[in-house]
């Protein structure tokens, strides 16, 4: 299987549409499945999210599938927003996604010179025009989907007046905004992006790739067919919010002497509990709402990395979704429900209390450690195990105790008896308290001849409880990130208020002082991991220095609690 192919777990699916139309373009004798060429042409103004993740699956999974090529390309036509952080932000999150594409990074930019020359190809046509008009006032004169535009005064200027003053608007000899080049094509058009529709405009602005080489630069909808042309793309494809540009598309390259790619559009994805517009997002970051782009609450692809996701994950998501033209909303709980079944079979398990309840068992031999045997990963033996200690000394979770147990409450509590996760029954007899009448330590005892958690006697106890041993548990910042938003649409909100007003209070808790076993100061970055009977963790990506500093990121809890939270208030 190639590197870019998303694996095809049923042989017998049925195809989506835009493979039949691959599919028919390959029996028509049109293109040979070798030379189907897909590109991913994210704006470098922004960091990728997981929405862009369906995206680059179906455009690289589809190229790979027919052993075609796939191009990842900037599309840097807007040099006031964009930024090489973007770009190496984008390479880095494609290829941690799973995918490579051929060749070197393209860049709209790269096809400046090209994009040119095709609009002074356009004038000579009658088909392009310089305007004097001001942005506003296209605006004003593009009419309405229920009124027809007005045409330009300088609609019918001649081609020899707009060639000489296209060509000294790309020499600087005009200020921002005084200038334009529009294509001609029909002002009463019922689709409104076909009135007219603004070619070039005058940014005297220098680009991260060109300097100050250029003045004028392309609008997306003249730089995109163009782009896709010149670089053979046979399929390219789009979310549905481009299809009303198609006709745009086609017009444009129809009088060149170009190749002719087909646009196809997909329906976006959108998440419940999430915003995906890059303006939104970039607003959250500064604004300090979040700690940045790659802050684990974020949908980035870099924020979803740190959380603890993993590509697998991801990837299996995307193909669960499927390809359609249907818009919707998709239920978050997919996406993390994917992300435990990833995790749930490859992440191995530890033991880490956060919230510690010191525990002295009385009846252990003062000063002694054993080491008792823990399997790494209960659906994988294949793994092996580990060595935990073992003292007189332990801290548990304070959740798992209770002086005054509720009814079915199966822990630890006075006079009961639970199982220590691969250790021993432990029973607890007496409880200490604080000044303040707080529960500090338990006074337990152990019996010795339940070692693994087995009673040779047969007994058996309804609880079972994680720990760690007190002597040698690293302390450590836990970090519980939840969902950002606290309702399922950000955007709805009352009057007079944004998705800002809907941002969750609790999305984030820090635990300063967490106990956890010592393998797990041990691991490197980004290691994905389950503690037991609390949730899936990954060591932060920055801050966790193995041997010295330990710090873990909630990546998703083992059951979705806000299923319960929400079937109790509804």
């Amino acid at each position: 299987m190639s590197e870019n192919t998303m694996p095809n777990n049923n042989e017998n699916a049925p195809v989506d549409f835009i493979r039949a139309i691959v599919n028919e373009d390959i029996r028509s004798g049109k293109y040979k499945p070798e030379e189907i060429r897909t590109r991913f042409p994210p704006e470098p103004n922004g960091y990728l999210h997981i929405g862009h993740a369906k995206a680059i699956c179906i455009d690289f999974g589809i190229a790979a599938e027919y052993g075609g090529k796939c191009y990842l390309r900037m599309d840097d036509t807007n040099p006031g927003k964009e930024d090489i952080e973007y770009v190496q932000a984008i390479e880095e999150d494609v290829r941690w996604l799973g995918f490579t594409w051929d060749g070197p990074t393209r860049y709209a930019s790269d096809y400046f010179q090209q994009m040119y020359d095709y609009a002074v190809d356009m004038i000579k046509l009658g088909l392009a025009y310089v305007d004097e008009q001001s942005a506003e006032e296209i605006r004003q004169s593009r009419g309405s989907l229920t009124e027809p535009g007005q045409p330009s005064p300088w609609r019918d200027r001649s081609i020899e007046e707009s060639l000489d003053l296209f060509e000294r608007m790309r020499q600087g000899e005009f200020p921002n905004g005084s200038k334009v080049l529009r294509a001609k094509i029909d002002m009463n058009s019922p689709n409104v992006h076909m009135r007219d529709p603004v070619m070039y405009r005058i940014l005297h602005m220098e680009h991260h790739r060109t300097g100050d080489q250029w003045c004028v630069y392309p609008m997306y909808d003249w730089a995109h067919g163009l782009e896709d042309s010149i670089e053979g793309i046979t399929h390219s494809f789009c979310t549905l919010e481009f299809e009303i540009h198609r006709p745009l598309y086609e017009w444009f390259l129809e009088p060149l002497p170009v190749h002719k790619p087909r646009q196809i559009e997909f329906s976006r994805l959108n998440l419940t509990y999430t915003v995906m517009s890059k303006r939104k997002l970039l607003r959250l970051v500064e604004e300090g709402k979040v700690n940045g782009w790659d802050d684990p609450r974020m949908p980035t692809l870099c924020g979803l990395r740190r959380r603890g996701y993993t590509p697998e994950s991801i990837r299996d998501f995307v193909q669960r979704l499927g390809i359609t033209k249907f818009t919707g909303i998709t239920e978050v709980e997919m996406l993390e429900n994917c992300l435990r079944e990833d995790l749930n079979i490859n992440a191995d398990r530890y033991m880490a209390v956060l919230d510690p309840l010191k525990v002295t068992i009385t009846n252990y031999p003062e000063r002694q450690v054993e080491w008792l045997e823990a399997l790494n990963n209960p659906e994988k033996p294949e793994l092996g195990s580990r060595k935990i200690p073992f003292s007189r000394e332990i801290y548990i979770d304070r959740d798992d105790f209770r002086e005054v147990p509720p009814r079915k409450y199966h822990r630890l509590s006075p006079g009961a008896e639970v199982r220590l996760r691969w250790a021993y029954f432990l029973t607890c007899h007496d409880v200490k308290h604080d000044e303040q009448g707080n529960v500090c330590e338990l006074l337990c005892t152990y019996d010795p001849e339940t070692r693994g958690g087995a009673a040779p006697d047969g007994r058996r106890v309804k609880g079972t409880i994680h720990w760690v041993e007190a002597g040698h548990a690293v302390s450590a910042e836990v970090r519980l990130y939840d969902r950002l938003f606290v309702c399922e649409n950000p955007d709805d909100c009352e009057e007079g208020l944004d998705y800002m007003s809907n941002l969750n209070p609790d999305s984030l808790t820090l635990l300063k002082d967490c106990k956890l076993e010592p393998a797990l100061l041990e691991l490197p970055p980004e290691s994905r991991v389950q503690f037991e009977r609390v949730g899936y963790f990954c060591s932060d990506r920055h801050d966790h220095i193995p041997d010295k500093k330990a710090v873990y990121n909630r990546t998703v809890a083992l059951r979705d609690s806000w299923a319960k939270i929400e079937k109790k208030h509804n």
